[in-house]
Order: C-alpha cells, then sequence, then structure tokens
C-alpha cells in the first residue's frame, strides 16, 4: 500500500474574524494614517500602546483591533486608506464597510443573499433569526462554520448587523428595518476603477 499519497487539503470558504469587531470608524482613521505615512514599528508602537490613541483598557486589546483593522485595509490600496483617514464621515464608513466585505466573504455573502431578499420583497423588517438561517446555508458550502459555538456564531451576528447599522442598511441593530443606501461618488470611483465587482454587487441591493 502506497502510504505517501497526498491528503486533499480543504480550503474554508468562510471565517469567523469579523468576529472581532464593526467597522470602527475612528479607530480605523488612526491605523489608516499610519498605514499612509509607512510608519516603523517604532511609530507604531508609540501611536498605538503609549499614545493609546485607539483607547483600549489592555494591551491585548490593542494587538487584537490593530491585527483586524490592519487586515482589512491591507486588503485595499493606499487610494482606499486616504479616504478612509481624511474623507468625510459617509466615505469613510463606505470605504471601511468595502474593506470589510473584501475581508469577510460571510459579510457580503448575507448581504447578498438575506438583505437583498428584503429590499426586493419590500421587506423592511430583518429578523434576527435570519442570521442562524443563513449559517445553516452556509455550513452546506463550508463544513467549517459548524465547528463554531453557539456563542461565536451569536456575537458574528450581532457584529454583522452593527456594520449593516453603521452604513446605514439598517436603521438601528433593536428594529433591523432596511433602508435606502447611495453609494458616494468617491467610493463608486473607486470601487470600478479597481474592478471590484462581488463589493460593488454587495453596497448596490438597495438600487437593483
Amino acid at each position: 500500500m502506497n502510504m505517501n499519497h497526498k491528503r486533499k487539503t480543504v480550503v474554508s470558504h468562510y471565517d469567523a474574524e469579523i468576529v472581532a469587531g464593526s467597522l470602527l470608524l475612528q479607530e480605523s482613521r488612526h491605523i489608516a494614517r499610519l498605514l499612509l505615512r509607512n510608519a516603523d514599528d517604532k511609530d507604531w508602537y508609540q501611536t498605538l500602546f503609549i499614545e493609546n490613541v485607539l483607547q483600549k483598557t489592555s494591551p491585548a486589546s490593542t494587538k487584537r483591533l490593530t491585527s483586524l483593522l490592519r487586515k482589512r485595509l491591507g486588503l485595499m490600496p493606499p487610494e482606499l486608506w486616504e479616504m478612509v483617514a481624511n474623507g468625510t464621515t459617509e466615505v469613510a464608513i463606505q470605504s471601511l464597510l468595502a474593506a470589510a466585505i473584501k475581508h469577510s466573504r460571510l459579510l457580503g455573502d448575507f448581504m447578498l443573499q438575506v438583505v437583498r431578499r428584503h429590499y426586493k420583497e419590500f421587506n423592511a423588517k430583518l429578523l434576527p433569526r435570519e442570521w442562524d438561517s443563513f449559517l445553516e446555508e452556509c455550513a452546506h458550502i463550508d463544513p467549517t462554520v459548524e465547528s463554531w459555538s453557539q456563542s461565536t456564531k451569536n456575537k458574528m451576528g450581532q457584529v454583522v448587523y452593527r456594520i449593516l447599522a453603521e452604513a446605514g442598511y439598517l436603521d438601528d441593530t433593536r428594529s433591523l428595518n432596511v433602508q435606502p443606501v447611495m453609494i458616494t461618488p468617491e467610493v463608486s470611483k473607486f470601487l470600478h476603477a479597481h474592478k471590484e465587482e462581488y463589493i460593488l454587487k454587495c453596497m448596490e441591493i438597495a438600487h437593483e
């Protein structure tokens, strides 16, 4: 028997990293400015741990949040960092949503598969249980989803709903009513220029 056969590698379609935080506008502006000035390790340490610009109560919390935001922003070019750092609140929030969708396929697919349906059916009320139903469907695509604890799944749902509220797709995280959203010209131009079709499709669900 040949014992040297290769194992089949299973690639996860989804991950749970979004549980670490929502769009976090002010914190993301600080990280974007550090990226824009190509800060060295000493500058990062001084800004994040000595000046504590993220206003976290422990170094561990600062590290976790910094890791999340650097991963999100690191998937996008400096042009987007500039919009996050110095754009209007609306431009910065939409830029961060674009980066969050790029970072989390789970967020994008939820917008396309669940939230979009509410716009198309003129059904304003999004229900909390729709997150659980969505994850059940995701588990058919990626069995990794089944390995997440229920508390992690619940926290992820809270973060996703908060992101949608921060970006204006929901009126708030209690009533969960969908509402119209227009992509700003700056963000739309950026996404088209960089051929981010999937992100555009997610963000344009209110105006199909």
